[in-house]
């Protein structure tokens, strides 16, 4: 499958590129600083500027999916940088006509009681509002397309790096936790469970979440 990445250098896009071409699939890497990625076989590393959205629907051209793991983490206005971000790659993969979006998500939105998400509860920590709130926009963005075949996938309450196991569960609006109240998941599995998705959808226009 010919796969458009965007945001390859980041902590989840880095899991998704080396999951992708593990499975034999080629990837654009599209990326602010491609000079960050190495060479790898079936991976073409690009440029990009999702500010420009001209540029980037041209860069979709021809993929049979985009995924997105774009952030505003590196902005000064997060919540404001990445929904801009998040309003192109929409519009990008629309003009494109590339058949699938699929986009990695945040866990703020997950629902820890009827009605309560995880972002509005009172320990959320300060530091990753902006973010998750951006993520929370995001989804309702992508809720409110029309014919746009999108999926988006929220990782536990903490997301590390780990093993790839291959082993976890698959929710839909609520956090996932364990028996001791926990909830995490591996960047590694996480990206498992996102190039299955790809592959096999499950939840086309939906958002699903993972967790051990």
């Amino acid at each position: 499958m010919n796969i458009v990445l965007i945001g390859a250098t980041g902590f989840i896009g880095t899991a998704l590129l080396n999951e992708a071409l593990n499975r034999g699939h080629a990837v654009t890497a599209l990326a602010t600083r491609p000079d960050k990625l190495a060479a790898r076989e079936r991976l073409t590393a690009r440029k990009a500027d999702v500010m420009d959205v001209a540029a980037l629907t041209a860069q979709l051209a021809g993929a049979n999916a985009v995924l997105s793991a774009f952030s505003g983490h590196a902005h000064g206005d997060v919540q404001s940088y990445y929904l801009s971000g998040v309003r192109n790659i929409i519009a990008a993969v629309k003009e494109a006509h590339a058949p699938r979006l699929l986009v990695v998500g945040g866990a703020g939105s997950l629902e820890v009681a009827p009605g309560v998400q995880l972002l509005d509860t009172p320990g959320f920590p300060d530091a990753y509002r902006a973010s998750a709130e951006g993520a929370r926009q995001a989804l309702n963005l992508l809720r409110d397309e029309a014919s746009l075949d999108w999926t988006m996938l929220s990782p536990a309450a903490m997301i590390s790096p780990g093993e790839r196991s291959g082993v976890f569960r698959l929710g839909g609006d609520q956090l996932l936790v364990d028996g001791a109240g926990n909830s995490a998941i591996s960047v590694e599995d996480y990206a498992v469970a996102m190039i299955d998705e790809l592959e096999q959808p499950a939840h086309r226009r939906q958002r699903f979440t993972i967790a051990y």
